[in-house]
Order: structure tokens, then C-alpha cells, then sequence
């Protein structure tokens, strides 16, 4: 796969085992991020969509008392209530985009094409070091 035959010396081989071991040694901890991520963004996706449903009740039963209620000091109260409930479903809504369930599966991906890389890194290691021991 890769062109190792080019190398001519030992000394290149270890510059590029080198090379390759730092590779592997950032991706590593790259990955360990990058589970930490996925963990925490799956924690937050369940909580988000948990408290969104809460949020979406409470505004449907307002909206229930509000169609019932006569004009006065109640129904104003009522009426701020919801705003503030339909505000913070906005704001549950922003953290959801950032912290929901697309972006765990953006979070994902991160993960999965750090595996692949450092996979890669190996199959180098593995190729670079068979053809130094040819030498």
C-alpha cells in the first residue's frame, strides 16, 4: 500500500516510525476527547429532550386554562407564564441543536474518523517497520 520499498536506510524508517508514533500518540488522545464528547453530548441529548417534553406540556395545559379563563389579574398571570415557559422552550430548543442528539451524531463521526485514522497509523507502523526489518 505504501511505497516503503523507497526507503534505503534504517534511519529514514525510524524518522518515519517516529513521526508516526507522535501520530499515534495525538490521535490517541484526540479519541479520548473525543469519547468524553460523546458521552457527555448523549447525557445532554436524553436530559434536553426530557425537559423539552415538560416544557411543551406545561405550555399545552396553559394554553388549556387560558381558553377558559375571563379577562382579569388570572388570566394576565397565566398569559406571563406562558411567555416565560415559550421562552425557555426556546432556549431548550438552541441547546438542543448545539447539544441534541444531531450534534452527538456529529460527535460520532468525530470519534469514528479518529478510529479510522489512527487505524491507518497502524497499518503505516506496521508496513514502515516490516520493510525496516528487510533491511
Amino acid at each position: 500500500m505504501y511505497s516503503v520499498s523507497n526507503l534505503t536506510t534504517v534511519a529514514d524508517c525510524d524518522v518515519l516510525l517516529g513521526m508516526a508514533q507522535k501520530e499515534k500518540s495525538d490521535l490517541n488522545f484526540k479519541k479520548l476527547s473525543e469519547e468524553r464528547l460523546v458521552t457527555n453530548y448523549s447525557n445532554n441529548a436524553v436530559e434536553i429532550d426530557a425537559i423539552l417534553q415538560g416544557v411543551n406540556a406545561e405550555i399545552a395545559a396553559v394554553d388549556t386554562v387560558l381558553a377558559i379563563l375571563p379577562e382579569g389579574p388570572t388570566k394576565e398571570a397565566e398569559e406571563k407564564r406562558k411567555v416565560r415557559l415559550e421562552y425557555r422552550k426556546f432556549l431548550l430548543e438552541n441547546r438542543k441543536e448545539s447539544y441534541g442528539a444531531v450534534a452527538l451524531l456529529e460527535k460520532e463521526l468525530d470519534l469514528e474518523r479518529v478510529n479510522k485514522q489512527l487505524a491507518e497509523v497502524d497499518v503505516f507502523i506496521a508496513e514502515v517497520t516490516a520493510h525496516r526489518d528487510t533491511l
